[in-house]
């Protein structure tokens, strides 16, 4: 290959990008060189040092109302950034976002403190508002300059948390840290470039990275997947130079037995998507790089497991490869034949991501130890993003409590998601002539119609599915995501596997289920 490529390149820098977390007093707040007072837009000014002989009628005059997100400098030898918070810092989401915009607020400085006490007096715990604060903080101040040659960034040192609490604080802390890191992979591997990170290179980082937090990698080349009979994935990369790579990774909890809950993650790995035969437009190309989110997702919220002390068994397929455009690429009526002997007639081939996690949901079925559930996560459809637009994520299901426990986690980490209906209506859209499947539909309902086709090969297991092409990326900083990828899902699965419980078999009827 004639591209020059610094061998010493690291698609995952943020893991060398650490931020200090310390446990300190409010004295300690008040004599730091940066500090935060969250203000309200309603009642009476917070007793904060700063803001002696302040009134609101002052702050009004200077443009600041305590409206949630809005920010004032107050300089002097401590320099003091007023943040609103609108109604009150009353959930842990109000905490993350006002934390991220006193980080952005204070873009200059490396090191910041705050009060917790300021957070909890509406009524959190120190360990949520603690987990909050640090989560915020890392995300907003996240930034990927990889390629850039002289960056005015300033990484964020150190933050000081002042706490009634310390041994509550140090708990949140330490979850929201390993939180922060899991989006920041996940947002640093979207962000690559996709000749920097080809499905080959993907299993590279992992089999480096995957032991060190406590995982088993197995990779499977080309000669392994026509082998184990993938041929969605193998058909997705058949005009693509690059080789795929299916990886499979593998957490055991210590003391697991086998009523162990086992769960299983499946992520589109898409490294870039041309669109292959169906070729997209140019205005639509930009962010293909991002295609393999799903992947991105999946893999860096299994890198956070042990840590997080997760007792179930997780297993993860990330399913990788180009879909590129060339004369050996899978044509328009081309016949697909995925591992378990279904077959699909390819209409569309810019519809490859429901193709290459067709293969993986069958193998993750097919586990000596069957899964309990299986959740898959991809930048699936444009149709998720015109529904629900750029801030919220679709997810559909066969099962009310995989769907209630994934909304769980979206709460948690507030990466929002909204269920559509598994309608079995559409399903006839799917018929082919030739094959057992069309991989496309209608012109309408088309995220409901991808779900529909995966869910073609999960069988009897218990399943839900997010869809997440509408929030993969932001155009623009925005509290704690940074322009560029999001990381989204990364966190939410994490916080899935680590409440995760098995499904119990009932009769009820699904209400996420249309038939």
């Amino acid at each position: 290959m004639s591209v020059v490529i610094d061998p010493s390149f690291d698609p995952v820098p943020s893991l060398a990008q650490t931020t200090d977390v310390v446990i300190g007093s409010a004295a300690d707040v008040a004599a730091a060189p940066v500090r935060a007072c969250f203000i309200a837009a309603e009642g009476d000014l917070p007793a904060c040092d700063h803001l002696a002989g302040i009134t609101r009628e002052a702050l009004a005059a200077a443009g600041f109302t305590g409206k949630a997100g809005q920010t004032l400098r107050l300089p002097g030898e401590t320099l003091c950034v007023l943040v609103g918070t609108g109604e009150g810092l009353k959930t842990v989401a109000n905490v993350r976002d006002a934390v991220a915009s006193f980080t952005r607020a204070a873009s200059d400085a490396a090191k910041l403190a705050l009060d917790l006490g300021e957070i909890t007096s509406s009524g959190l715990s120190e360990r949520d508002a603690a987990l909050a604060a640090a989560e915020g903080a890392v995300l907003a101040r996240y930034r990927f300059e990889s390629f850039k040659g002289e960056s005015k960034h300033v990484a964020l040192e150190q933050l000081l948390l002042a706490s009634a609490d310390a041994a509550a604080a140090q708990e949140g802390v330490d979850r929201g840290l390993v939180l922060a890191r899991t989006a920041a992979i996940s947002r640093d591997l979207g962000n690559t470039p996709p000749r920097h990170l080809s499905a080959e290179k993907f299993a590279e980082i992992a089999e480096k990275l995957g032991p060190d937090y406590g995982l088993e990698v197995e990779v499977f080349d080309r000669d392994a997947l026509i082998e184990l009979g993938t041929g969605g994935l193998l058909g997705v990369n058949a005009g693509s130079v690059e080789e795929p790579r299916m990886i499979k990774l593998r957490y055991t909890p210590a003391g697991a037995t086998d009523a162990t809950p086992h769960l299983a993650l499946v992520g589109k790995g898409i490294m870039f998507d041309s669109g292959g035969i169906s070729l997209k437009p140019a205005n639509s190309m930009g962010s293909m790089k991002l295609d393999m989110m799903g992947a991105g997702a999946v893999f860096a919220s299994m890198l956070s497991l042990r840590e997080l002390g997760v007792e179930s068994v997780v297993t993860g397929w990330l399913m990788c490869t180009d879909n590129m455009l060339s004369g050996t690429a899978t044509k328009i009526g081309d016949v697909l034949t995925f591992r378990g002997g279904k077959t699909a007639e390819v209409k569309n081939s810019d519809a490859e991501g429901r193709l290459v996690l067709a293969d993986g949901l069958v193998l993750a079925t097919e586990e000596e130890r069957r899964p309990d559930a299986i959740v898959d996560i991809a930048t699936l459809t444009g149709n998720a993003m015109a529904a629900l637009g750029l801030s919220t994520a679709a997810t559909l299901a066969n099962n009310d409590q995989v769907a209630e426990q994934l909304a769980a986690a979206a709460d948690l980490t507030d990466e929002r998601i909204w269920p559509l209906p598994l309608d079995h209506r559409y399903r006839d859209q799917l018929k082919s002539n030739v094959a057992d499947l069309s991989n496309i539909g209608g012109p309408f309902g088309g995220a409901i119609l991808a779900a529909l086709f995966l869910n073609e090969f999960v069988g009897d297991v218990p399943w839900g599915h997010l869809d997440i092409a509408a929030t993969m990326e932001s155009e623009r900083d925005d509290l704690w995501r940074t322009a560029g990828s999001t990381g989204f899902g990364a966190r939410l699965l994490s916080e899935f596997a680590a409440a995760f419980t098995a499904p119990v078999a009932t009769d009820a009827p699904q209400s996420s289920v249309i038939k």
